[in-house]
């Protein structure tokens, strides 16, 4: 079964109205309702609650491939592409990195 992604004006491919480059297709997961969203304007705009930070966790699943839907670990997504797929994930996503995931410890 494939992860379900969620999001405005969502493509088939996981990219969203606010982020819809060819390497835009991580969707994050929020540590509060544990779905995926295209990004955190999207979730924000379909929830009462603001986004949560996923803690990363050497085993948790908290990001989603758009492209094949396989759910990553933090390592898996740190290598730059899906171990799956091999699509490229988009390296200026560091710059949100604090949104998306609770710093390590």
């Amino acid at each position: 079964m494939s992860a379900l992604i969620f999001g405005l004006q969502l493509t088939t491919d996981g990219r969203c109205q606010h982020y819809h480059g060819p390497t835009d297709v991580v969707a994050n997961k929020c540590a509060r309702c544990q779905q995926y969203f295209a990004c955190y304007q999207c979730h924000d705009a379909m929830h009462a609650h603001h986004f949560v930070a996923m803690p990363l966790t050497p085993t948790a699943k908290v990001v989603c491939c758009g492209n094949c839907r396989h759910e990553l670990t933090w390592s898996q997504y740190q290598t730059g592409a899906c171990p799956f797929c091999q699509h490229a994930f988009n390296p200026r996503c560091a710059l949100h990195q604090t949104i998306y995931f609770q710093p390590l410890k």
